[in-house]
């Protein structure tokens, strides 16, 4: 063997004996519950800001994370169907005036002494509707999937141009699949006995 191809198969040896990265995303748990309004998502999440993440946010950077979810039925015969695909922003910024961090998804928003507690909550997803209960399903399995990522095409342009070839600024985690079985018919919706009080 000559000393190039030994010196290229080290290289790939240690390369196989890294260590996964800590900048990457690892999805705990996903799971699908019924309720009155359809199918919510509850996840779990595991990861730590890099270095220059942190440092980012907190010199007044805000930073988007991306939640996908989709839920498909396979068919053998065609192309797999998509029942549902859904979509979940969330917002982690710093505000220098109040000193705090600022966790915020739509019209929802959340503030936090430091940066641990608001990625504590930032990693943990409850009670996401992520299927009307208008939605149909045949008597057959589903699989359903979800990642996390950080949204680098909504960093400022220099930030942008720096996480194409920098891994200090990228987050993602690989999709999580799992099979929902025979999905059952979701519960009747709750009708209210209270009388509805007149416009004002």
């Amino acid at each position: 063997m000559s000393a190039v191809r030994r010196i290229a198969l080290c290289a790939v040896l240690v390369l196989l004996a890294l260590p996964l990265r800590a900048d990457d995303i690892d999805v705990r748990d996903a799971r699908l519950r019924a309720v009155e309004d359809g199918l919510v998502l509850d996840a779990d999440f595991d990861f730590e800001l890099t270095p220059r993440l942190a440092e980012v946010v907190s010199g007044g950077v805000p930073l988007y994370f991306r939640v996908d979810f989709e839920l498909t039925r396979r068919r053998w015969y065609w192309f797999d169907e998509t029942t549902a695909a859904k979509r979940l922003q969330l917002r982690l910024s710093y505000h220098a005036l109040s000193r705090q961090y600022r966790l915020s998804t739509g019209l929802l928003q959340q503030s936090f002494a430091t940066l641990d507690e608001a990625l504590n909550v930032l990693k943990r997803i409850r009670n996401w509707l992520v299927v009307d209960r208008t939605v149909s399903f045949s008597d057959a399995d589903y699989e359903a999937a979800v990642r996390m990522r950080l949204d680098t095409t909504l960093l400022p342009k220099p930030f942008q141009l720096s996480a194409l070839t920098s891994r200090e600024l990228q987050l993602e985690s690989p999709w999580k699949r799992f099979t929902v079985r025979s999905p059952q018919q979701l519960p009747a919706p709750v009708e209210s006995r209270e009388p509805r009080q007149a416009d004002r």
